[in-house]
């Protein structure tokens, strides 16, 4: 469970790196990411995130609609697809 405190604060989405590594055991920060939401598209590096110790939750810069959620936890890390449309490379 993502701690409130920490929760309240936003970065982008390279401080989720270290969590999408674990996933994809590849730096995807420079892939594109589309809102199912809005449509826009952006490299995962400029969305919006709320992390901490245990998970991150990766937003959309335009329209704030989760695009997906990362959640380490003891048996390895989970991947949650909120509503990303698609990922792909620039």
């Amino acid at each position: 469970m993502m701690r409130a405190e920490i929760a309240t604060s936003t970065v982008d989405g390279n401080a989720a790196a270290g969590l999408l590594w674990d996933v994809f055991e590849a730096d995807v920060t420079a892939l594109i990411a589309v809102c199912g939401g809005c449509h826009e598209g952006a490299p995962v590096a400029e969305a919006v995130v709320e992390i901490d110790d245990t998970a991150a939750i990766v937003r959309c810069r335009a329209c704030t609609h989760t695009l997906f959620t990362v959640l380490r936890h003891e048996g390895g890390v989970r991947l949650v697809i909120g509503t990303l449309h698609e990922i792909v490379r620039p």
